[in-house]
């Protein structure tokens, strides 16, 4: 097994918190059992002594030092009343090195007292002193050795350290085996899925269906399966964009032939003597050149792409009026007006085709939409700058836009509102917009109309060399 891993890791993890949780067992536990130990030989002294104290006769130095022995003390000192009275006693091989009082000795001294025996192999003589049980008196006092109580200090710490180990060793095994149950085995689950869907995202079996239980690993696996939905859905869109790119691009090859030829029988209208027949010839070459433009420019946005702008001084009053006049349909089911609110000789920088063209889409939307409810209506272009830049509105009194297409109005092939609508108008119009530095934005669209805010940045300003005159 790895360490990198995450089953690695929470292996070395499991086995660090492992021995810490060991040390803090064995430490309170040599801790008590020295306690135990010292009270037990306090214990057994006193009951020697209270033997002895019974009698008034001589104890024989053999019983007396049987006495000792089985108590595991050198001496035993005894104070019942205010006299302090040496019991039991024998010769102690060498000077007392340290006295212990365990009425008064907090835990943490107990745990240091503990480790000094443990880790010292020198064999001492120590005084203790305690409480005598049964109020058998009022302080009892004995001198023993370290040597017994280091060796039975450690043999109890290897037996605490075998069973701490096994009981952690097999809490780390079921913690590991749970973990790798409830997280592991999700998480490769996974991965598998996400290394399958990347080797063919269009295949929608690949696609992660959730079940886990635990609830995280629950919302990354739904988050992931949404993600892959929509990654599948705009892999088929672009799909789907790039066939049509390369039929449009073989209809905008013919279209453009088409046109080519009726732009020479325009030119030759432009000789007749009819009046009115002078005045359209322009404005039919016009459109003409136009639709040819825009013939050869199809292929572009088959690519995704757009010509950069070509920015240049642009009177936007007049180009309002000729978007205007190209829009002012023949007599229909319902009246149109065009209302112009743009103050008189403003002047912004910006590709004039292509404004024409995004302004153009507007207003033919807003016609359409208008004319479909059989009702008049009006189609109103306001404009102005502000610190920040210039901004143009288009709104109409038409019914609005329903909210299927609100929710995906800028997308191709999503956003379109009238039967049989591609949807592509908005889509061109944004993209338009985006490549002049600006935004194209949705202000409103209710049952008493809709509105577009069309704003360039002041960074577009024009220079005073460009301004005309």
């Amino acid at each position: 097994m790895k360490i990198n891993t995450l089953s690695g890791r929470f292996l070395v993890l499991t086995t660090v918190f492992v021995v810490l949780a060991e040390m803090l067992i064995l430490l309170p536990g040599l801790a008590n059992f020295r306690e135990d130990y010292l009270l037990t030989r306090l214990e057994r002294a006193q009951i020697a002594s209270l033997a002895l104290l019974t009698t008034d006769t001589m104890i024989e130095p053999d019983l007396e030092q049987e006495l000792l022995d089985n108590a595991g003390v050198y001496n035993v000192v005894l104070r019942r009343d205010a006299a302090r009275q040496l019991v039991l006693s024998s010769p102690i091989p060498q000077p007392i090195a340290a006295t212990y009082d365990l009425r008064e000795e907090p835990f943490w001294r107990l745990v240091r007292d503990a480790l000094v025996v443990l880790v010292d192999p020198e064999n001492h003589v120590v005084r203790v002193i305690g409480d005598p049980v049964q109020k058998g008196g009022l302080v009892i006092e004995v001198t023993l050795s370290t040597a017994p109580l280091r060796l039975e200090m450690i043999e109890y710490g290897l037996r605490l350290l075998a069973l701490s180990a096994i009981v952690s060793v097999v809490t780390a095994l079921l913690l590991f085996l749970l973990v790798r149950r409830l997280m592991v085995v999700p998480i490769k689950r996974v991965v598998a899925h996400m290394a399958a869907y990347a080797d063919a995202p269009e295949d929608a079996r690949t696609i992660i269906a959730p079940q886990a239980r635990i609830e995280e690993l629950r919302v990354a696996e739904e988050a992931l399966a949404s993600m892959q939905h929509q990654l599948t859905a705009s892999l088929r869109q672009k799909e789907r964009l790039a066939q049509l790119g390369q039929a449009v691009a073989k209809i905008s090859h013919d279209l453009r032939n088409i046109l080519t030829t009726a732009q020479l029988f325009a030119d030759r209208m432009e000789d007749s003597e009819d009046p009115a027949v002078q005045r359209a010839a322009p404005k039919l070459m016009k459109s003409i050149g136009r639709a040819v433009n825009l013939c050869e420019t199809t292929l572009a946005f088959g690519r995704a792409e757009e010509p950069p702008p070509k920015l240049a001084p642009v009177d936007l009053g007049a180009l309002v009026a000729e978007v205007i006049e190209g829009e002012q349909a023949p007599a229909s089911a319902a009246q149109v007006d065009f209302v112009t609110d743009v103050p008189k000789g403003l002047m912004i920088r910006a590709d004039q085709e292509q404004l024409y063209r995004v302004l153009s889409n507007l207003a033919r939307n807003a016609r359409q939409a208008i004319e479909a409810t059989n009702q008049p209506g009006t189609i109103e272009f306001g404009a102005g700058q502000s610190a920040e830049g210039w901004w143009i509105r288009v709104q109409d009194t038409g019914p609005g836009l329903p909210e299927k297409a609100r929710e995906r109005l800028f997308q191709p092939f999503s956003g379109g509102v009238k039967k049989g609508g591609t949807g592509l108008g908005l889509a061109i119009s944004a993209e338009l917009v985006r490549g002049h530095g600006g935004r194209l934005d949705l202000v409103r669209t209710d049952a008493t109309g809709t509105e577009f805010r069309l704003t360039l940045p002041r960074a577009l300003e024009l220079t005073q060399a460009e301004l005309p005159g």
